[in-house]
């Protein structure tokens, strides 16, 4: 009598696209590698793009080693129009004028928010409190006190500015709400801002470079998927 196939295991480097859920790549992995037990580390928006760390197997037990990581963004904030939920998919609270702006200001104000700081968690985000989701009881339009979190920021590099749109590039430790960093980059400027564009690009020692797309996954055979998984021991060294 033949062994039973061994569960598949490692880390699965997925290219988010936009427009669906981090739950949602879970369970298109769930169903290519035939296994309930899949998670990822650190979610990303339905808005954002980019490297979704999947875990799949035994490698879910490497989650918290691996969401702990430094992440890196590329981003844009369009100035002039603040939402309420700080990025594009929320609705218009304000509509700024925007004065005129050198790259020179915006290259001191990215400065000057290097460095370690406290940040307040949007009302719309997946944070608990009460054990209840900030976003539920923001749909109802409650808001309540939320305690500020430590974070870091390693870099805030400008890529480009061309008003209203300013692109930058930023590295941060983990649960930067990088849409809280546009908002407070608009206010800093002036007019106010939104995160109209999102790409996580790195975690860690993991970047993009070594990610598949959900088509490319769905077009591979057993072995391919199987081929694709990172050992954890790789991905996450000391886990």
């Amino acid at each position: 009598m033949s062994e039973p196939a061994a569960e598949p295991a490692g880390v699965l480097l997925v290219d988010k696209p936009q427009g669906i859920t981090s739950h949602d790549v879970v369970d298109s992995v769930r169903r290519l590698y035939r296994t309930r037990r899949v998670g990822h580390a650190g979610t990303l928006d339905p808005m954002a793009t980019g490297l979704l760390i999947v875990l799949v197997g035994k490698a879910t037990k490497a989650s918290d080693q691996l969401m702990a990581q430094d992440k890196e963004y590329l981003g844009e904030a369009t100035l002039g129009v603040v939402t309420d939920t700080q990025d594009a998919e929320g609705e218009t609270l304000e509509t700024n004028p925007v004065p005129e702006i050198t790259e020179a200001q915006v290259r001191a104000v990215l400065a000057s928010m290097l460095g370690d700081q406290f940040q307040i968690p949007p009302m719309h985000s997946a944070k608990k409190i009460g054990g209840q989701k900030l976003y539920d009881l923001a749909r109802k339009g409650i808001e309540v006190a939320r305690e500020p979190r430590a974070i870091s920021l390693s870099e805030f590099e400008l890529l480009s500015w061309q008003s209203p749109k300013i692109n930058f590039r930023v590295r941060c430790t983990k649960g930067t709400y990088v849409r809280t960093l546009a908002y407070d980059l608009g206010r800093k400027l002036g007019p106010g801002a939104h995160l109209s564009m999102l790409r996580r690009t790195r975690s860690g020692q993991l970047n993009l470079a070594r990610g598949h797309t959900l088509p490319q996954l769905g077009a591979m055979n057993d072995d391919q998927l199987v081929a694709a998984l990172i050992p954890v021991s790789e991905a996450a060294p000391a886990a």
